[in-house]
């Protein structure tokens, strides 16, 4: 399981704030309920899905625009961590949380090197 220190922590917790900051200099706190953030994502997420459209080959998919790319996941992030701040979730806690649960649904010795889900290990 990783760990972050606490400058990473440190850093995080700056950023989570800068979005807060952000968010209710421009009162749009009451625009991000829950299901607006979720939808907010998804729609972020569509948008990075978006920049892999019609893209075969390798070299075509691992040379997207790394603008647009960090845009787009910024995004994501940026939604990810306010739903997260609204429902008072630590993002490294569940994080780890998620690590943990998915290393024993996915063990090593069954799901190196293949895409399958757990159900099919």
């Amino acid at each position: 399981m990783f760990l972050l220190d606490e400058i990473a922590m440190s850093k995080l917790d700056d950023v989570i704030n800068e979005l807060v900051k952000f968010r209710d200099e421009r009162d749009w706190s009451q625009f991000h309920d829950s299901k607006n953030l979720a939808l907010a994502i998804s729609i972020e997420a569509a948008e990075l899905n978006e920049l892999y459209l019609w893209k075969n080959s390798i070299e075509e998919i691992e040379t997207v625009d790394r603008d647009r790319l960090s845009e787009e996941l910024a995004d994501v992030l940026a939604f990810s961590l306010l739903l997260a701040e609204k429902n008072n979730l630590d993002v490294v806690e569940i994080l780890q949380k998620k690590i943990k649960k998915n290393a024993s649904k996915y063990p090593v010795n069954k799901a190196r090197g293949t895409a399958k889900k757990y159900s099919e290990l």
